[in-house]
């Protein structure tokens, strides 16, 4: 049913935990389904340096967190806003039909961690020019 690699990032996540003064915090969640992700960016010169994630939710869910945070480490914030559901699920060797949903989850959190960084960068660029 799952890929050996999705029965990795499941059994050993990578980047659990949260980013005190994270750059960027997405949060996204399917109160149907029941799976809650949340992804902390912390943004330098416009890469990502750091990322970690956590996740309420099913094998699938916190497996395609693991993997979308694999994938965005080092990556400029133009790179990470061009990673889809599908390239997460590509990376983890598939997923089922019915998991899929999982996969555009944590492209939605890692895009609202963006638009959150963004949101930031233009508030402190406004609060400058007040001065």
């Amino acid at each position: 049913m799952y890929s050996e690699k999705v029965m990795d990032h499941f059994s050993n996540p990578r980047n659990v935990g949260e980013i005190e003064d994270a750059s960027g915090v997405g949060t996204v969640g399917n109160a149907k389904c029941g799976d809650i992700m949340r992804i902390f960016l912390k943004i330098e010169n416009d890469v990502i340096v750091d990322v970690k994630f956590k996740t309420f939710g099913c094998g699938a869910a916190i497996a395609t967190s693991s993997m979308a945070t694999e994938m965005v480490k080092g990556k400029t914030v133009e790179e990470a806003l061009k990673i889809t559901n599908q390239a997460v699920a590509e990376a983890l060797d598939g997923l089922p039909p019915v998991k899929m949903h999982c996969s555009l989850l944590a492209e939605e959190a890692l895009k609202a961690a963006i638009e959150d960084y963004q949101k930031k960068q233009q508030a402190q660029k406004e609060a400058a020019q007040a001065d």
